[in-house]
């Protein structure tokens, strides 16, 4: 189901990705099968937990500096909020930017309302909210609760925006929607696509878009030397800034996962060029989406000049990391492509990838471009690996790792970390999605990874007071069992 990027709504990756949740075996085998987005999912029959996709778009657009935003839920939805500014204020200290909260408001539905309807009540917050904050822009985020009742947010949202003059966008994430939490960035970049961004008045060939999350400026590392100017959004710009991205040369993303149809949206809607080659994690990948970027910006011969440059300045440290991390196994966990760059480094970093677990899988991206495939670019350049998707079921990864027994842990969720250090496994928790970028980002990794597994004393004592609360028949069987995997007698 291909998107039309033009109404305010946006259609589930389930449907529109061929996302799955569950499926184990390979990587090489999942590429082949994900081709042409006719693959089904296996479907577990039980399952311990999961994560709404209103979580996704109410978090990362909380974080638009100048921007308001109201969830249209009950009271219960808001539980989130202290994380979401957490983030946030975290983000800000990171950038030494001035600290401050972020603009999180409920509507705070109630029994009455979801028999009676909630409309006014959105209308007065919303005209409430611009009266208190004075934001450049309102987003409202729908719910479980609001969806099932049927309010017309949008419409809503409409008449509030003639009332008080500036934007008012209507985000369609409700949690029931997709099992596909991705599914909540996209409704998110929908609703900027839709209401914030405008078409260009000039045009910055220098300035490239990066779609990211909250890491460290380190595209810096790879742009500055070409004369370009890395653009990180959504999180910590403002409004009038959204409203630019049609003016930049081109749009790349940390990970497709996050990226996917703000990308596309951007290229469809207002001609800027999507960096298309996986991210840049990695010696080959890394070469190869600097070359994509070479070609789109007219600097091809400064490109080629930094590959060289950059894999001279490297070797010596990479070789010597290589050397200590031979023999070493590694297993590791993390939303799909981010995931899989992750994984690239762990093999560039000379450690045996023993397995990994993608979150969910999308079978391909907005953009239709099979050469955007970061599970299939991994297989190619550096071989075949267990591989199982498993969407934050903490009863199967802690089966799974007991069996593989790696060295090494790098998981990328932070509620994830603890499932490694508890069975006393040196656990790496990447909380900055940006370490392992380009080519000096492979020594970052690889001195944080060598610095955390010298001493892994926290993860033996945990593990000696904290066994699994799991059953000994559950760890006997087949970690895959509840997917219909029967590989236990």
């Amino acid at each position: 189901m291909a998107n039309t990027f033009d109404t305010a709504g946006v259609a589930i990756r389930e449907n529109r990705l061929g996302s799955i949740t569950g499926y184990c075996g390979d990587a090489q085998d999942l590429v082949g099968k994900s081709r042409g987005c006719t693959f089904a999912g296996m479907q577990r029959s039980f399952t311990q937990s999961g994560t709404c996709p209103s979580f996704c778009s109410t978090l990362q657009l909380s974080m638009v500096q100048d921007a308001a935003l109201i969830n249209h839920a009950p009271a219960g939805c808001a539980g989130d909020f202290a994380m979401f500014n957490l983030y946030n204020r975290y983000g800000q200290g990171k950038r030494k930017m001035p600290v401050s909260n972020a603009r999180l408001i409920s509507t705070n539905l109630t029994e009455h309302d979801t028999i009676f309807g909630a409309k006014q009540k959105l209308y007065d917050t919303i005209l409430e909210t611009f009266r208190r904050f004075h934001p450049k822009a309102i987003f409202v985020t729908a719910s479980c609760a609001s969806g099932i009742i049927g309010e017309d947010i949008e419409a809503t949202a409409d008449e509030a925006q003639e009332a008080i003059g500036v934007p008012v966008a209507f985000v369609n994430c409700e949690g029931f929607r997709s099992q596909v939490w991705a599914t909540g960035w996209d409704a998110a970049y929908n609703a900027i696509l839709q209401k914030i961004v405008k078409p260009p008045k000039e045009k910055h060939p220098e300035r490239i878009n990066i779609i990211t999350f909250i890491g460290e400026n380190y595209y810096s590392e790879l742009l500055g030397p070409l004369g370009l100017e890395p653009n990180l959004i959504v999180p910590f710009v403002g409004v009038d800034a959204l409203s630019r991205l049609s003016e930049a040369g081109a749009t790349a993303q940390m990970c497709p996962t996050l990226g996917t149809y703000f990308a596309a949206g951007l290229e469809k809607l207002h001609g800027v060029p999507e960096i298309k080659s996986p991210p840049p994690f990695g010696l080959p990948l890394t070469d190869r989406w600097l070359r994509e970027l070479g070609e789109v910006t007219g600097k091809q011969a400064e490109v080629e000049s930094l590959i060289k440059s950059e894999r001279e300045a490297i070797k010596d440290e990479l070789k010597v990391l290589q050397d200590r991390f031979k023999g070493l196994t590694c297993f590791v966990a993390a939303g799909p492509a981010h995931g899989h760059s992750l994984m690239a480094v762990i093999k560039e970093l000379g450690m045996d990838l023993v397995g990994g677990a993608g979150l969910h899988h999308d079978s391909a991206l907005d953009n239709g471009d099979p050469g955007a495939d970061t599970l299939d670019a991994v297989v190619k350049n550096y071989g075949n690996f267990n591989y199982s998707v498993s969407n934050k079921q903490p009863f199967e990864l802690t089966n799974l790792i007991l069996k593989l027994k790696p060295d090494v842990l790098v998981l990328r969720h932070p509620s994830m970390i603890i499932l490694g250090a508890k069975l006393g496994i040196p656990t790496i928790f990447m909380d900055d999605e940006h370490l392992g970028l380009g080519y000096r980002g492979l020594v970052r990794y690889g001195r944080k990874i060598s610095n955390w597994i010298r001493n892994p004393s926290i993860e033996r004592t945990l593990a000696r007071h904290n066994p699994p609360p799991y059953t000994r028949w559950w760890l006997e069987r087949c970690p895959h069992h509840f997917l219909g995997v029967n590989k236990d007698e």
